[in-house]
């Protein structure tokens, strides 16, 4: 389970390597009503999300699957190291 990191968490890249324990909180658009599965992943950080990434953790497909509905696309999480 891996993911990016935004400048938010990327600390210059001391981010690189940590684990994340990634929470689905919520979706943000009305297409999927109830995103979340009520799981939570554990991922390991190994690349930077770019500037003008709208993320704070880019979860891989496998990680996202975990937590959410896929089909959501975007949704709100909450997250600890």
């Amino acid at each position: 389970m891996i993911a990016a990191a935004s400048d938010a968490i990327w600390d210059n890249r001391a981010a690189c390597g940590r684990n994340y324990r990634v929470r689905c909180t919520g979706g943000t658009n009305q297409g999927v009503p109830e995103p979340c599965r009520g799981d939570s992943v554990v991922v390991r950080v190994v690349d930077y999300c770019p500037p003008g990434c709208r993320s704070t953790i880019d979860l891989s497909q496998e990680a996202f699957s975990q937590i959410a509905d896929p089909n959501a696309g975007v949704i709100n999480i909450e997250y600890e190291q």
